[in-house]
């Protein structure tokens, strides 16, 4: 794993595998590991790059309020310094919504799109939230929110069986920097990219974890809607980490989809 200089942050990225690029945006409070269980099966297919947002992992946290425009500059300028001109891109919640603003941005450089448990935007009472969440991460930091996440991001089944995938991650919750969490908080809550999504013309995958409460299956179906030609999938017993939940579905899903 490396680091380099790009749109005047030190962004933390891992590159591994053979054949046309493929760039892995992670979600809210992870960080690139989040695709560990994606990479022996793309790394077979694809030349994989997948980075720490701006605020997470071991990338720069400034502290000041993001927004979509500055992180697609931040992926932008990774693959103008790694010389990448042309690539497939993959993102999960923040991750998707980072993909979509790099695609209308930069439609040019992305050959296929895939569009994990996220949105294009959100109604005014979800706005809400986000600003008592970020008031409330100021006031206790992060630690109070590791509970009800992890029970919004997996079924209530996975989490009962599966103990080391919920304390991994619960970990990464734990690690984000709180001024990465309240500064990519502000960028979502001022998401909304939906009247603009009928300009991207690349072919697009959206994939939704069908017990998603926190970016429920018509947001995603409500992207494919948008986007002419685009491919809906639905992977059930899922919830938000439907890549973590359900891995063999989703990286069949995906290797499909890049084949």
């Amino acid at each position: 794993m490396s680091q380099i200089r790009a749109n005047g942050i030190d962004i933390h990225y891992d590159v591994q595998g053979e054949g046309p690029w493929l760039i892995l945006a992670h979600a809210l409070a992870t960080d690139l590991t989040l695709w560990n269980d994606q990479m022996a099966a793309l790394t077979a297919r694809c030349r994989v790059l997948r980075f720490d947002s701006r605020g997470h992992g071991r990338s720069s946290a400034p502290d000041m309020p993001y927004d979509f425009a500055v992180l697609a500059a931040d992926a932008l300028g990774l693959m103008d310094a790694l010389g990448v001109e042309r690539a497939h891109f993959c993102g999960i919640s923040l991750g998707g919504m980072i993909a979509q603003h790099v695609a209308l941005a930069a439609p040019q450089r992305i050959d296929k799109l895939v569009l994990v448990s996220t949105t294009s935007g959100y109604p005014l009472e979800a706005r809400a939230l986000w600003a008592e969440r970020i008031a409330a991460v100021r006031a206790n930091g992060i630690e109070p929110l590791v509970g009800p996440t992890l029970e919004r991001w997996f079924t209530a089944p996975f989490r009962e069986t599966n103990p080391a995938a919920l304390a991994r991650i619960g970990a990464l919750i734990r690690a984000t920097p709180i001024e990465g969490y309240i500064g990519s908080g502000h960028a979502i809550a001022g998401l909304d990219t939906t009247d603009r999504l009928a300009q991207l013309r690349c072919p697009t995958l959206v994939i939704v974890g069908a017990a998603d409460a926190g970016t429920p299956p018509g947001m995603g179906r409500r992207i494919a809607d948008q986007v002419s030609g685009a491919r809906f999938e639905s992977i059930a017993a899922a919830s938000h980490l439907c890549n973590v939940e359900q891995p063999a579905v989703f990286n069949r899903l995906l290797a499909n989809f890049l084949d």
